[in-house]
């Protein structure tokens, strides 16, 4: 088969000329080469073959809508959590005036943050990131970001619900952390993390 493949390349190779002297005489040799010809032409005359319909606009706008899905799931919760904090640090009857300078200035602080941190996720929401396509960089550092976020809320959360009294250092902490995440998050976003040197 190597030399019948051989012998249809125009060319002279040593010992093609004995090959084709050879096939000249050798009528089984000639049936086989005639079948090999056969084949070419039965395979280029196949029609190429394409898919009946291009679903990868279906399947794009799919993957979209369960990032945006997830993506508000998590803000939601965020958001939840962290009124549930202010709700249960107003139940649980904390002062609302602090005793020392020191504790109004971090209540004034934890305050701000808090604040910086629902501007943070309203300006992610507006950004709607799943609108365009994103590299497997920025959707893997985006998603660590998310995770990591995840955890800062459920540390938050667990500062909250704890029947002894956190200090409010260690959630103003939480919460520096928490806003850190967003700011890098939204900046993944802006900068679609080819640019952003993380």
């Amino acid at each position: 088969m190597d030399t019948l493949l051989a012998l249809r390349e125009p060319g002279s190779e040593p010992g093609v000329a004995v090959a084709r002297e050879h096939l000249d005489q050798c009528p089984q040799c000639q049936q086989e080469l005639d079948r090999l010809h056969q084949r070419v032409a039965r395979l280029k005359a196949l029609p190429s073959l394409r898919p009946s319909r291009d679903r990868w606009p279906e399947t794009a706008a799919r993957l979209r809508a369960e990032r945006r899905r997830r993506r508000t799931r998590t803000f939601s919760l965020a958001g939840l959590a962290a009124a549930a904090s202010v709700a249960i640090v107003l139940a649980t009857g904390r002062p609302s005036a602090p005793s020392s300078p020191l504790a109004e200035r971090t209540a004034q602080e934890l305050q701000r943050v808090m604040v910086r941190s629902q501007a943070l996720e309203s300006a992610l929401s507006e950004l709607n990131p799943d609108n365009g396509m994103v590299d497997g960089r920025t959707a893997q550092m985006a998603q660590e970001l998310e995770d990591r976020i995840a955890r800062v809320d459920r540390a938050l959360e667990a500062t909250e619900l704890s029947p002894q009294q956190s200090d409010d250092q260690d959630v103003l902490k939480l919460w520096r952390e928490r806003v850190g995440l967003l700011d890098a998050l939204v900046d993944v976003h802006v900068t679609r993390a080819s640019d952003a040197g993380l």
